[in-house]
């Protein structure tokens, strides 16, 4: 599934918009899609390396089904090379390389339905590398009444985005910075086809929520912030979510230290100012941040502390106090 005959002998990928041209036996940037046969096959159907039962906050969303648990799970192999990726253990591994189970897109539904979990998500890695994979159990997951959630950097072709969109009721985006700069020499891809990803979206009934970790001397810089979120106010709206979390050394990023808190607090303010209506403080345990305000009467509509939902003053898709709508799923 979306890949052509390149001049040469080639199998192009146009799944992601590296577009990798393979020889025979010839893997991609992911390191899971491979060039076989005359055709291009993927390694990991089926083959999750890591799965587990999470509270949904802690992908993070915070506007649909709040306090319910989400079956996870993630093949190795990533299609970008972020130098602080906090599952670069999976991410940029090769899938042989990893113990993995069996578990095709049936199986994830039982095992979700038995584990009471009310979602599927696609996550810890980047799930467009396993398109098939998530595609077929996102329509399994649909008619079984079940959510499901992406967890992306937005690394996706409009085609294939637009064949999985009827299937998702979450998309979580990383918009990683704001410059090509950072994308080519900190995550090794570029911004565009990440905003064109996000700009798609808007065209659907998808809840996006987009995700920044902050990273101290890379892309904290407020001027650049803040074109982000006037671009992100004028081509999304002011009710998608943004969370702007604190980065923790890791991987290959060990020399910076962790975000202070002061900074995301301050760039979340400016988010706010400019119209964004729910923004989120990330990794920041018992920050108000953590908490959702109704943008009227600016009460606190649910209460969080870390994964944990404290209070819940939303009742029928309303805020309790003054009955001003919240975007979301609640029910």
């Amino acid at each position: 599934m979306y890949w052509e005959k390149a001049p040469g002998g080639l199998i192009r990928c146009t799944l992601c918009p590296k577009f990798c041209s393979l020889r025979p036996f010839e893997r991609g940037n992911c390191r899971v899609r491979v060039s076989l046969e005359n055709r291009l096959a993927t390694l990991v159907y089926g083959r999750p390396c890591s799965v587990a039962i999470d509270p949904i906050e802690k992908k993070p969303v915070f506007h649909f089904l709040p306090g319910s648990t989400a079956f996870s799970f993630a093949t190795a192999g990533c299609l970008l090379a972020c130098r602080y990726c906090q599952n670069w253990q999976i991410s940029q591994a090769n899938p042989e390389d990893l113990d993995s189970e069996d578990l095709p897109p049936e199986a994830a539904i039982s095992a979700a339905a038995r584990s009471g979990c009310r979602s599927i998500a696609y996550t810890y890695t980047e799930p467009t590398i396993f398109y098939e994979y998530m595609l077929d159990t996102a329509r399994l997951a649909r008619e079984a009444g079940l959510g499901n959630i992406v967890i992306s950097c937005g690394y996706i072709n409009p085609e294939p985005l637009a064949q999985l969109t009827p299937f998702l009721d979450v998309m979580k985006v990383d918009l990683k910075g704001f410059t090509q700069r950072f994308y080519r020499t900190v995550c090794g891809g570029t911004l565009d086809p990440v905003l064109k990803t996000l700009e798609g979206l808007s065209h659907t009934k998808v809840l996006i929520d987009v995700v920044t970790l902050v990273l101290p001397t890379l892309n904290d810089d407020m001027a650049t912030m803040e074109k982000m979120f006037r671009w992100l106010h004028e081509k999304l709206g002011p009710d998608i979510s943004l969370f702007l979390s604190r980065f923790h050394p890791t991987f290959q990023l060990r020399n910076l230290p962790p975000t202070p808190e002061e900074t995301v607090a301050k760039l979340r303010e400016k988010a706010m100012q400019i119209g964004l209506r729910y923004v989120y403080v990330g990794n920041s345990t018992g920050h108000e941040g953590e908490n959702t305000y109704c943008p009227n009467c600016h009460k606190v509509v649910i209460g969080r502390v870390g994964y944990q939902l404290t209070e819940n003053h939303i009742v029928k898709g309303v805020c309790e106090f003054c009955k001003t709508a919240i975007p979301g799923v609640w029910e």
